[in-house]
């Protein structure tokens, strides 16, 4: 009998090499830690951050996403594309409410913000568990 016990690192499942799936770790987490700071202070009230850490963010993602093409992470890229283009759609939707009545207004870009954290607090978990994002 000649059992061979192979000890070498398994070729990851998706084709990715160590140094790149990490690289693309890292921007997740930086894009991830802008959208929170954003997605915190629009819970919070009189704490505002700027709209520039949003778009530096959403950029960010949209340069990168091809890099992460066939790979776990990118769903967390299209997750966090998708997670802003809706948030800024519903804020667009209802920035009417503010205009003619300040409470509905409020509460409707209170739920959007509340479901803005949300959406990257859960991604956020998933990218350090290293599980992948529905579609």
């Amino acid at each position: 009998m000649n059992d061979v016990i192979d000890v070498s690192p398994a070729a990851p499942k998706d084709g990715l090499d160590p140094e790149r799936d990490s690289s693309l770790r890292t921007i997740g987490h930086i894009s991830y830690g802008l959208h929170a700071v954003v997605a915190v202070s629009a819970v919070l009230p009189g704490v505002q951050a700027s709209v520039l850490l949003l778009l530096v963010a959403f950029i960010l993602d949209m340069v990168k996403k091809s890099d992460a093409a066939g790979t776990w992470q990118e769903s967390h890229f299209s997750w966090r594309i998708r997670t802003v283009l809706w948030a800024g759609g519903l804020y667009m939707v209802t920035s009417w409410l503010w205009i003619l009545l300040f409470v509905p207004g409020w509460i409707a870009w209170t739920l959007i913000s509340v479901w803005f954290l949300y959406r990257v607090v859960r991604g956020w978990l998933a990218l350090s568990d290293r599980k992948p994002m529905p579609a």
